[in-house]
């Protein structure tokens, strides 16, 4: 077991990875929380509690209150939240209540929202049960929903009192989510940990067959890395940008497939491919760094084959929530565990990264 400390002008709090903690959950809670408060709601998906849900719920000496948030992109909404805030105030939601975020990155997104506005701010604990979410979107305060015009556009930085990243839930997780979160743990590496990127290298196999030693390392590294960017830069007016990484033209894939064909970390490494090439392009890596940080990418895939027009990708690139008037802000690797913001990318540099990244993704020639 591990535990990563947060610390932030707004917050302070751990960050525990490790197994065998669902089964310890409510104990470990109120010893941070003082107590166990009257109304302790979960906020969770049915694939996840009835997979889980059992063991999660053997801790309390009361049963929680469920809520279930259907899984997938397009549950993630304000019409979803509203739904869930009036079933908290029907079972007697109060200002003293507690909400525990069960689930992947989309559940801990909605519930730390919910939390920051249900009787203007209760408290919560993130529970992450994908590896994308342990190591990245449970860690840092960000929370939020989508609108139609783009990804994450409503939203609050919330932390929670913790977080408790239990890597026996990882054992269910289908392959294909475990090599899309491992996407983040390849861009945690390229920015920040250069040590990271050599571990992933070097242990590919063992982290894919979820050793389970492999697993946490590569985890509390990822975590790590997060927890220093967003202590020193808590609401992303600077150094936090470069978390970001592959998530401009990420983010506008999902965008442009509906949200119904890329999981967000399959979007990121292929954002992330895009990134590659155009600081290839500019210099800020050689092309053996290039070829190398392609390589581990695809180490971690397969990723999914894209049937689009880098003109659709584009036009989604303009609705990002990282932009600021007007101009497209991307993140661009500076050698291996290293990143800068850029916000002067021509047109023509956009078209041409973009359009060496479909042609990555296209389908395979047939032989």
């Amino acid at each position: 077991m591990q535990i990563i400390r947060v610390e932030t002008p707004s917050a302070k709090y751990d960050v525990v990875t490790g197994s065998g903690l669902l089964e310890t959950l409510a104990p470990r809670i109120e010893r941070i929380a003082g107590r166990l408060p009257r109304r302790v709601f979960v906020l969770t998906s049915a694939p996840i509690w009835a997979l889980w849900g059992e063991v999660f719920s053997a801790s309390f000496a009361e049963p929680p209150i469920i809520l279930f948030l259907e899984p997938g992109e397009k549950f993630k909404t304000l019409g979803s939240v509203e739904k869930l805030l009036r079933e908290m105030a029907r079972a007697g939601g109060d200002r003293g209540s507690l909400l525990i975020a069960f689930g992947g990155g989309i559940v801990g997104d909605v519930g730390g929202f919910l939390a920051a506005i249900y009787m203007r701010g209760i408290s919560y604990v993130q529970v992450p049960t994908t590896f994308l979410a342990q190591v990245d979107s449970s860690v840092g305060g960000k929370t939020g929903v989508n609108l139609p015009e783009g990804k994450n556009l409503v939203g609050s930085f919330n932390h929670p009192l913790a977080v408790f990243a239990d890597i026996g839930v990882l054992g269910t997780l289908p392959d294909r989510e475990l090599r899309a979160g491992l996407m983040e743990s390849v861009k945690a590496g390229i920015i920040r940990d250069r040590a990271l990127v050599r571990f992933m290298e070097e242990n590919a196999e063992a982290v894919l067959d979820r050793d389970a030693k492999a697993l946490e390392k590569v985890i509390a590294a990822s975590i790590r890395m997060k927890a220093g960017v967003v202590n020193r830069d808590e609401r992303e007016n600077g150094l936090r940008m470069i978390l970001n990484l592959g998530h401009t033209v990420g983010h506008a894939l999902e965008q442009a497939t509906g949200y119904k064909v890329l999981l967000h970390g399959e979007a990121v490494g292929w954002g992330m491919i895009a990134a590659l090439y155009l600081g290839r392009k500019r210099g800020t890596i050689t092309g053996g760094q290039f070829e190398r940080l392609q390589t581990l990418i695809h180490l971690y895939g397969p990723l999914p084959e894209l049937n689009l027009k880098a003109k659709k990708i584009i036009a989604a690139t303009g609705s990002d929530k990282k932009n600021v008037g007007g101009v497209r802000r991307f993140v661009l690797p500076v050698g291996i565990g290293d990143a800068g913001v850029v916000e002067d990318v021509a047109p023509p540099e956009l078209v041409a990264a973009v359009s060496y990244m479909l042609a990555q993704a296209g389908p395979a020639p047939a032989k």
